[in-house]
């Protein structure tokens, strides 16, 4: 391995550590200002709105990146004169996935084992669970049983393996089963 490639390894380390202890110090201050969020909570997307209190957030659940919660509409002082806005709580149930670049509006609520995909807006509350929702506005795709079938053929994984080690799993291994859309 030569000298650039080793150092960039060596900062990857370094990176990865940090960011698990700067997401420990980020979980102290999201509860500090009123969120509650349970155990095993990965976020890489900011946990912040305007009113943090109105956040809620179960056991082990993953936030992907440029995931956005509202917890607001102050499109109402458009309408009416008197009001600046309507508040909604989001709860977010057990073991859910939030895909990148989700948003989810004012007042919804998901149930446990949903899986957000990708770009989806949810606008309203699945609070039945053990569903995948994706799209804008969000609707059920599968049930996570269905989805689970569907996965089966494409699993791999790489937990713990080094990015070079990735790569030569991902790129030298015949038996990895790549999604083809």
């Amino acid at each position: 391995m030569d000298s650039i490639a080793l150092l960039m390894k060596k900062l990857f380390y370094r990176v990865t550590r940090n960011k698990e202890k700067l997401m420990k110090i980020e979980l102290a201050y999201y509860k500090s200002i009123g969120i509650k969020i349970g155990d095993n909570v990965r976020f890489f997307s900011p946990l912040l709105t305007s009113e943090p209190y109105l956040l809620e957030f179960g056991n082990n659940i993953t936030i992907s990146t440029n995931v956005t919660f509202i917890t607001h509409d102050n499109s109402v002082t458009k309408i009416y004169s008197e009001a600046t806005d309507i508040f909604g709580k989001i709860n977010i149930g057990d073991n859910n996935f939030i895909g990148h670049g989700s948003i989810i509006l004012p007042g919804v609520t998901l149930g446990d084992n949903v899986i957000v995909g990708a770009g989806s807006v949810v606008t309203k509350s699945f609070p039945y669970g053990n569903i995948v929702i994706a799209g804008n506005p969000a609707k059920i795709i599968c049930s996570t049983e269905e989805y689970a079938k569907k996965a089966k053929p494409f699993l791999c994984n790489t937990l713990g393996m080094s990015t070079e080690e990735k790569k030569s799993y991902l790129l030298q291994n015949d038996k990895v089963k790549f999604l083809n859309k």
